[in-house]
């Protein structure tokens, strides 16, 4: 099992949160592969803690669906299907376009402020090859959106969703700078139409915001 030796460990996190965040990084970065077998007395070593937070972790990343544990026997990646990008993206679409509709009746100036910094460092992590960091930049814009709509229901199922858009989203990400800026386009439409209270623009420029990778995506792998 291929495991880094040279990476960046999160800080001020339990060695559970700790192993939950990096093998998710390496799962989503594809360092472990779909249907690789995963060894906890391993992961423990690369990551200088013991097994029993491995095994915590993988329970929980169990639970996100990126791992298959059978107890006795071996915990492997699960594999993901071309096939899954057309389930997952329209049902986010349609959440996030619910979400930014709400969002266009209350959302605060200050939260407009910070779509627009989060917008620009999204663009910045796109233009200096950092397609990780720029993956978690979008997620961070469009969970404010879905905050701002004020509907914890959006917000559940969304979370739930995007862990597993993870893994093609990081894939899209890494596509050349001028595929990738459009979703930096796409936002600044979104902001735009937020700032307008615009409940129909808001949603119709979030949902192509997620349709339209999704297709680019597809036709890629």
């Amino acid at each position: 099992m291929p495991v880094p030796k040279n990476f960046t460990s999160p800080i001020r996190l339990s060695a559970k949160e700790r192993a939950l965040s990096q093998i998710q990084r390496w799962i989503i970065e594809g360092t472990l592969l779909p249907g690789e077998k995963l060894l906890d007395a391993e992961l423990a070593e690369s990551l200088a803690v013991s097994r029993t937070p491995i095994r915590e972790a993988l329970q929980l990343l169990e639970v996100q669906g990126l791992v298959s544990m059978h107890p006795g026997k071996e915990t492997r990646v699960t594999s993901i299907e071309k096939d899954d990008v057309l389930k997952m993206y329209p049902t986010l679409a349609v959440l996030h376009a619910l979400a930014a509709e709400y969002a266009a009746e209350q959302i605060l100036p200050e939260q407009i402020e910070k779509l627009k910094q989060l917008n620009a460092e999204f663009s910045s992590a796109i233009e200096n090859g950092e397609p990780y960091q720029a993956m978690e930049l979008d997620e961070q814009f469009h969970n404010l959106i879905v905050e701002a709509s004020d509907n914890a229901y959006i917000a559940s199922f969304s979370a739930s969703l995007q862990i597993h858009i993870r893994r093609f989203k990081y894939v899209f990400l890494k596509q050349s700078i001028t595929e990738t800026l459009a979703s930096v386009e796409e936002h600044v439409l979104i902001i735009a139409a937020l700032e307008k209270r615009d409940k129909n623009e808001s949603s119709a420029r979030m949902k192509q915001n997620l349709i339209r990778p999704m297709n680019e995506l597809y036709a890629m792998i």
